[in-house]
């Protein structure tokens, strides 16, 4: 996509998805974005490669279920800015006929997926908000590409922290899994502070300052959002290295990071 494609007004503050996208390297980003980012660099320099591996590990889902699940749909739920390994490129690598839809409630986000995906029958990207599952799973659009009778990877991936315990998340999670098929899939990262440093903890207070409410969890909680699902081997990990262990090559605890992530199939 060529930058002069789309051209927004700079926002007046900082956007979780753009202050995402400068993490990984991209170019859709602004002023006040770039700010907010360099005050959680600040405090915890690994951010970069936090959100990096956390890509990584997407992809490897997406191949994963693609390939030797089988999956042909994808709903990718707080997909944020399109960028690096983006998981229609990665789906239709594996099966040209996968189709995906995209899901984030911010415009430029969606504006600019919407230009990514413009000569692309087979995926779509619309403006919703996991706030509101049921909206997301009667969307016109959304049904008009994906059979929701059918088996689905459901993407929730790194968006689970921006929902803090009053906002309900479970109960988000399981609207989304109780509308979807026995055999679909949910794939999830989740930031937490386990077996981190203080500088984990300070750098989500600082995101939660400037960009959005944050809020760290640990392994048991995170493992709650996979109620209803069969856990893929190895289950919930740290980032690196769940396609390591998955095929159990050999890891140690040593360098991960502070990133849960799983895939459970819905039963």
């Amino acid at each position: 996509m060529e930058p002069e494609t789309f051209a927004p007004t700079a926002p007046e503050g900082p956007n979780v998805a753009r202050v995402y996208d400068y993490f990984l390297g991209g170019a859709h980003n602004f002023p006040a974005d770039r700010e907010a980012a360099a005050r959680v660099i600040e405090t915890w320099p690994q951010i970069r490669d936090t959100t990096r591996v956390n890509r990584l590990f997407l992809g490897e889902a997406v191949r994963f279920l693609a390939g030797e699940v089988g999956l042909r749909q994808f709903l990718d739920i707080g997909s944020g800015m399109p960028t690096m390994g983006n998981v229609h490129e990665v789906a239709q690598q594996v099966t040209p006929d996968a189709c995906v839809a995209y899901v984030d409630h911010d415009p430029v986000a969606v504006a600019h997926s919407q230009i990514l995906l413009a000569s692309n029958p087979k995926a779509l990207a619309v403006e919703a908000d996991l706030a509101r599952p049921e909206e997301i799973l009667t969307h016109p659009e959304i049904t008009g590409l994906l059979d929701l009778s059918q088996p689905v990877g459901l993407l929730l991936v790194a968006i689970l922290h921006f929902f803090p315990d009053d906002t309900d998340p479970q109960r988000l999670v399981a609207s989304l899994r109780d509308a979807l098929p026995a055999g679909s899939y949910l794939v999830l990262t989740h930031a937490t502070g386990d077996g981190q440093g203080r500088d984990v903890a300070d750098a989500a207070e600082v995101y939660r300052r400037t960009t959005a409410p944050f809020q760290l969890r640990d392994r048991d909680q995170v493992t709650g959002f996979f109620d209803g699902t069969e856990l893929v081997e190895p289950g919930v990990v740290l980032l690196p290295g769940w396609e390591d262990d998955r095929q159990r090559r050999a890891t140690t605890a040593a360098g991960r990071l502070p990133v849960y992530a799983g895939v459970g199939r819905i039963r």
